[in-house]
């Protein structure tokens, strides 16, 4: 089976979480013995599309005329969408008839959740709609006292300093502004947000949020991946206020690092994540508050075993051999079917 994995774009999307998604699709097939092309070079099975830039419908349009098959990813919605750059939420449903329309030009779409996919399914796509984890790298992320030692001397910190961590995008969908607060009412906790945005694409409400931060909070910038780990390895929390999400693959990373994790009841996480088993789980500041409180002294039980298990559960590896499952699935189009059976 040859995958085309298209890469269109690319430079525009690798600091987020589809540029991580496109990398991990390619160690899925990779690890799965399917054989994966970057380029237009010889025919393909199937082009899997990740994008949803002008770009990735000439893509789509290509393969269909090429005869290979197409796999649309679905990553966004037009809920993700909302209360994240300036303008999004005006922009929103045009947004969602644009992406209905990139959907459609799939065979088949594949999103990351049963939330995600219900979403979709409301959506009235043409289209068959799976449900497929991005995966995490279980070998790269995973449990390592040196990357502690390393991120804490990075930052100037004690290894018995409380520090509570997040990632993502400069937007309130993410949460950013509870985590502001979450900072200002734990002071004797350091807190550090790791993630970038362009200051033009952020809102007026979350730069001045941002400029107010309690002296606890630092953001130091977008890591590579490398030094994310380290963070990882380095907290003593992994706090995600995320309000919306079709997975959420820093929350897989910081699971399979082993750092004790809390994250916002929101529904995309209702199937897989149990508060209390193998996170926590809080709604609006207050709750995070109390959640990151008791965590840190210790008063409520360290879930980071449990929480590495439910990445194990999606590694690459597990997750690349669903994907070719998918591919022969019997509940998958006829001339798809046929076409990888070849």
């Amino acid at each position: 089976m040859r995958i085309h994995l298209y890469m269109g774009s690319f430079d525009t999307v690798k600091k987020s979480g589809v540029g991580q998604a496109i990398c991990h699709q390619k160690a899925m097939l990779q690890s799965a013995g399917a054989e994966v092309t970057e380029n237009w070079q010889g025919h393909a099975d199937a082009v899997q599309i990740n994008t949803v830039f002008p770009g990735s419908v000439w893509a789509a349009l290509r393969a269909h005329h090429r005869g290979e098959l197409v796999v649309y990813y679905g990553h966004s919605t037009m809920q993700d969408f909302r209360n994240s750059f300036v303008g999004s939420n005006l922009l929103a449903p045009l947004f969602g008839r644009w992406i209905c329309f990139c959907y459609n030009l799939g065979d088949v779409i594949i999103t990351p959740t049963p939330y995600s996919r219900k979403i979709l399914e409301g959506y009235h796509l043409k289209k068959p709609i799976y449900a497929l984890s991005n995966g995490v790298d279980t070998g790269f992320f995973a449990p390592n006292q040196a990357s502690r030692a390393v991120f804490r001397a990075r930052y100037g910190l004690l290894d018995t300093d409380k520090v509570v961590i997040s990632v993502g995008h400069f937007m309130e969908r993410k949460g950013i502004l509870d985590f502001i607060k979450l900072a200002r009412a734990l002071p004797d906790a350091q807190f550090f947000w790791f993630g970038y945005t362009e200051p033009s694409l952020v809102p007026t409400k979350v730069k001045n949020a941002m400029l107010q931060a309690p002296k606890n909070l630092h953001f130091p910038g977008f890591l590579g991946q490398a030094d994310l780990r380290e963070a990882y390895c380095g907290a003593d929390i992994f706090c995600f206020c995320s309000q919306e999400e079709t997975e959420g693959i820093v929350v897989l990373e910081a699971l399979a690092c082993g750092v004790p994790t809390v994250v916002r009841d929101i529904p995309v996480y209702a199937d897989w994540l149990e508060n209390g088993k193998n996170v926590y789980k809080a709604s609006g500041t207050a709750g995070f508050v109390r959640a990151v409180s008791k965590m840190l002294d210790g008063s409520l039980p360290n879930l980071s075993g449990a929480g590495r298990a439910v990445a194990e559960s999606r590694s690459l590896p597990r997750m690349g051999q669903k994907l070719v499952e998918l591919y022969h699935s019997r509940n998958a189009p006829t001339r798809f079917k046929r076409r990888v059976a070849q």
